[in-house]
Parts: structure tokens; C-alpha cells; sequence
């Protein structure tokens, strides 16, 4: 909001492929970081889970927790700066603390190289699909409506919702084959 329309696009390409360079960071050296630091992938999971399902409970019930939304000392320092692509766009809104969960424990789940090279082709598309929604985001809330874009938000939250309670499932069975 207030980014003049001409600012837009290159903000969203910055921001996307910023976000875009810290999952796939992410991605391959999470894991090793987090084994250094003594959590498991259950716990990961477990904890992912979890916010996760705060994530999709913010997005059900339309509500602020601060999971989703900026705190007051974000939303000054976004508003005094001159570039938004590397916060927070860049992150916390794209790769936010759910986006590097998820593509530390769905490279952790994947057992083949071809595994693998699904989940990062899911990230890029996953990247191009926030692009694109970024670039016709005016068109889109015009023709979504408040209304529709109230409905969208809540059914994608239901499916988070659903993938939270996944990852905690998957948490707790892995811990406990331990």
C-alpha cells in the first residue's frame, strides 16, 4: 500500500527472488544447521506443525496474533525505508518462519535425488504463483472482492491447517522410532 504503481514490479521481482534465494539456502543447509544445534527433525516437525497451524488458524478465523502480521517496530521500519522487497516482503511475508520450516522438513521427507528436485520444482512454482499474484495483485483484489479474498484466504487456511497437523503426526511417529 502506497507504492506507486510504476515501484511495484521491480519490488516484486526483488522481493521474490530474495525470498526465493533464502529457502533454497534453507533448503540445503538447514537441516545441517539445525543437526549442529542439536534439533531433530521431529522436533522440526513438531514445532513447524505448530506454527503452521497458528498460521492457518490466523487465516480461518481472521484474526491478528502477530504470526502473520508485523509488529508496530516492523511496520516503522518498512515505512521508513525506501526498498520493501527485503522486509518485509522478502521475509518475513514470503519466506516467513512456516515457508522455511516447510522446505527444510519436505527436503528432510524427500529420499531421492528425483524427490528432491520435486520439491524445489514445487518452490518454483510455488515462487512464480506469489510473483505473478504480486504483479496483478490490484487486479486480483478488484476482481476477488473483499468477500472472495476473505474465501480464499480461509479455505488455503484449512489445507495449512490440515498440512500442520500432517507435520505434527509426522513429528510424533518419527520421535517415537527413535
Amino acid at each position: 500500500r502506497g507504492v506507486p504503481p510504476e515501484e511495484r514490479e521491480p519490488i516484486a521481482w526483488r522481493g521474490v527472488f530474495i525470498a526465493g534465494v533464502l529457502l533454497l539456502v534453507f533448503a540445503f543447509f538447514g537441516e545441517p544447521l539445525l543437526r549442529a544445534l542439536g534439533i531433530s527433525l521431529p522436533a522440526l516437525r513438531v514445532a513447524g506443525g505448530i506454527l503452521l497451524f497458528l498460521v492457518a488458524t490466523d487465516m480461518v478465523f481472521v484474526r491478528a496474533t502477530g504470526i502473520r502480521n508485523l509488529t508496530g517496530g516492523e511496520i516503522a521500519e518498512a515505512e521508513n525505508r525506501d526498498d520493501i522487497a527485503v522486509f518485509p516482503l522478502a521475509f518475513p511475508l514470503i519466506a516467513g518462519p512456516g515457508a522455511l520450516t516447510s522446505i527444510v522438513l519436505l527436503i528432510g521427507r524427500a529420499e531421492t535425488t528425483l524427490d528432491i528436485a520435486i520439491v524445489i520444482g514445487a518452490l518454483a512454482a510455488a515462487l512464480a504463483l506469489t510473483l505473478i499474484a504480486l504483479l496483478s495483485s490490484a487486479r486480483l483484489a478488484n476482481l476477488l472482492g473483499i468477500t472472495g479474498t476473505n474465501v480464499v484466504s480461509r479455505v488455503l487456511g484449512i489445507v495449512l491447517a490440515a498440512l500442520a497437523a500432517q507435520f505434527v503426526f509426522d513429528g510424533v511417529a518419527g520421535w517415537l522410532q527413535r
